[in-house]
């Protein structure tokens, strides 16, 4: 088994769908170079050490793969980088190529068509539940594409669907951030002031704020207002029944008796599991905020209602529609079928004759020409002019991300 991800999860979703598919394979890892590599603490909580990942050009790719070729590559990329590895593997015409899966990290809420065919042309692409798959397949069937790529199976982080709570301790809300929405400022603090709202109503309640990851980490989307510099601000206004938490979501599921999140993953987790969970309506119902998705579920509630009293429960036809709480896992089988006889040469969806406008850039934005080729010089090293430019740009990233966006902030509070 193989592993190509960027973000920290993206390397869990990769990571997990690996171990469920062969739990004693030997599992190597490829970040490209263009890409920060997660932190170890992120990369211990996906399931893979650091020193197990190397870190490559598209043309390193190619040779790493040509000299040891795994049975299954597990692509976990954005859609554009799916498409980019998909042309470059296609090109490449490996003797002995390995097997390519790919799919969605987590709810797929919005850009469904899109992201579904920059995946079409891996061999197998993961559908996570029965609504993803029969949407998947009415998108692919109309763009002409075989659905039988598809395969029904579940998000790999959910595990067994079983109760969260550990007995013996104080009920606990647990809010589930995320980096991206809501996207404003007011919202946020909005939210942080709402959660101490509710840690001062209910004072024999545990309210934790569960983020995503501690400063300086790189992750999937970025942070403009990261709550723990919000609850910071709050002072001596802070309830002291208001704590964060960063970690394992499952673990912290483990003693949540309440999930509160906008869209976050964890909610999907947490209904898998059977923790009463609620999906924010304070921000409206809305596709781009991704609580839409939930529509039908009966988890639906405001802060009003939680300071109330409110635990939603989600429908069980619901969850059972949108592979929660039950174990269906195809994947393991298309996969070992596939194996079992040869595989025909990859085929990405989009090529020069139907979309010439659209490759150079989405294919150059991975260091991968439009006919396939990649952009590294012959040895699979970037020219040394393409070399600086990329240490310098991260370098940039970084000192911006971790260093002037927070001083900006904080005067912008002033």
């Amino acid at each position: 088994m193989a592993v190509l991800a960027d973000t920290d999860s993206r390397w869990k979703w990769a990571v997990q769908l690996s171990r469920r598919l062969h739990p004693a394979a030997v599992l190597s890892g490829y970040q490209l170079d263009a890409v920060a590599q997660p932190s170890a603490r992120q990369l211990a909580a996906a399931g893979i050490e650091p020193e197990l990942i190397r870190t490559v050009t598209p043309a390193g790719l190619v040779a790493a793969l040509a000299e040891d070729t795994p049975e299954v590559l597990v692509i976990a990329l954005p859609g554009g980088g799916c498409q980019a590895m998909l042309h470059l593997l296609a090109a490449a015409r490996l003797p002995n190529r390995p097997l390519v899966v790919t799919g969605y990290v987590g709810v797929v809420y919005e850009k469904v068509v899109e992201g579904l065919l920059l995946r079409a042309g891996a061999d197998l692409i993961a559908a996570n539940s029965p609504s993803d798959f029969d949407r998947f397949q009415s998108v692919l069937t109309g763009a002409g594409v075989d659905p039988g790529c598809l395969a029904l199976t579940r998000l790999p982080f959910l595990g067994d669907a079983e109760g969260g709570s550990e007995a013996e301790h104080r009920y606990t809300v647990t809010f589930a951030g995320q980096p991206g929405v809501p996207a404003t400022r007011a919202h946020r603090r909005y939210l942080v002031e709402r959660l101490a709202q509710h840690a001062r109503r209910h004072p024999e309640r545990d309210v934790l704020v569960k983020l995503r990851s501690v400063r300086g980490e790189r992750i999937t989307h970025d942070e403009p207002y990261p709550y723990e510099e919000l609850l910071r601000r709050l002072g001596a206004d802070c309830p002291p029944n208001l704590k964060v938490s960063v970690g394992d979501m499952g673990t912290v599921l483990n003693h949540t008796d309440l999930l509160v999140t906008v869209s976050s993953t964890a909610a999907a987790e947490a209904i898998h599991r059977g923790v009463p969970t609620a999906l924010l309506t304070d921000f409206g119902i809305r596709e781009s905020l991704g609580n839409a998705y939930f529509l039908g579920s009966g988890c639906l509630a405001s802060f009003d209602d939680l300071d109330a009293g409110a635990a939603p429960q989600a429908d069980e036809r619901w969850a059972r529609r949108h592979g929660l709480g039950t174990s269906v896992d195809r994947l393991p089988s298309r996969v070992a079928e596939l194996l079992a006889g040869p595989l025909p040469p990859l085929q990405p969806f989009y090529t020069r004759a139907n979309a010439r406008a659209l490759l150079p850039g989405l294919l150059g934005a991975y260091g991968v020409r439009a006919d396939g080729r990649p952009l590294d010089d012959g040895e699979g090293r970037p020219g040394a002019l393409r070399t600086a430019v990329r240490t310098s740009a991260r370098t940039m990233y970084r000192q911006g991300a971790n260093v002037v966006a927070p001083a900006l902030r904080k005067l912008a509070a002033l």
